[in-house]
């Protein structure tokens, strides 16, 4: 691990039942960075995240993370039980850290949920059940509940798998403006086009990493084929990289 990297896994192997999910991998991630891990269904992409949590070991390998490193992490929307009776504000403040026994939230604790909600522009809604919210303030919700730890580093699991074209845009740009601030970012997307290409640096992964760096050294015909085991071909658009199938249309949910 290089002096100074918030997180590095070195030969990393893990899975399940014996069978490995992600075989060998090396990754490291500096203060500030972002990272974007592509690859299909089944890749080894959320299993890179647990094991970033801690949350599954390795058979073989090291993950490594700097000392006192705070971890936020924000799941699949699609995963949540949106059923269950829970606020906006209580769904927030069950990321508290502050270690209190009584069940109600301190004085500071509202003051710290309610700042949070401000930031990412759900002022307002914290009385509201989070059933009743659009795809992108239940996204922000989850978001919020991840930053009230104030985490160095933010995890997600496709961020904007199930959202609109829109909400998609809007998570972009709030996670740039919070990697600005400082706070590295590391998230799993199958899209192509609408995340990847706009990310600082990418991670293809099918079981191994397949390449590793900048969109325009990843988002290739060779490395595509390599990670999705079907032909794919790189258009450059207004200085965008733009993946089409050899029929010429943009690949299903990839647009």
């Amino acid at each position: 691990m290089t002096e100074g990297s918030l997180l590095a896994f070195e030969g990393v192997t893990c899975g399940y039942d014996g069978e490995p999910a992600i075989r060998d991998v090396d990754l490291s991630l500096e203060p500030g960075g972002f990272i974007g891990l592509v690859g299909p269904s089944g890749s080894g992409k959320t299993t890179v995240l647990r094991a970033a949590l801690g949350a599954i070991k390795p058979s073989k390998g090291f993950v490594r993370r700097a000392e006192g490193l705070r971890v936020g992490y924000v799941p699949q929307i699609e995963t949540v039980n949106w059923d269950f009776p829970v606020t906006v504000f209580e769904t927030v403040l069950m990321a508290r850290t502050s270690g209190r026994i009584l069940p109600w939230p301190s004085s500071d604790e509202r003051r710290q949920v309610d700042d949070v909600l401000e930031k990412l522009g759900l002022s307002g809604l914290g009385g509201r059940h989070i059933r009743a919210l659009s795809g992108g303030q239940q996204q922000r919700v989850f978001l919020a509940r991840a930053l009230l730890a104030r985490p160095q580093l933010l995890l997600l699991d496709e961020p904007t798998s199930g959202v609109d074209v829109r909400t998609r845009h809007e998570v972009l740009h709030l996670l740039a403006d919070l990697n600005a601030e400082g706070i590295a970012i590391v998230l799993t997307t199958h899209d192509l086009n609408g995340i990847a290409a706009h990310l600082p640096r990418l991670v293809c992964i099918n079981r191994d990493v397949i390449a590793a760096g900048t969109p325009a050294e990843v988002i290739t015909p060779e490395v595509l084929q390599l990670t999705y085991g079907a032909p794919m071909d790189v258009l450059v658009h207004g200085g965008m990289r733009v993946v089409v199938d050899p029929s010429g249309t943009v690949p299903a949910g990839h647009s």
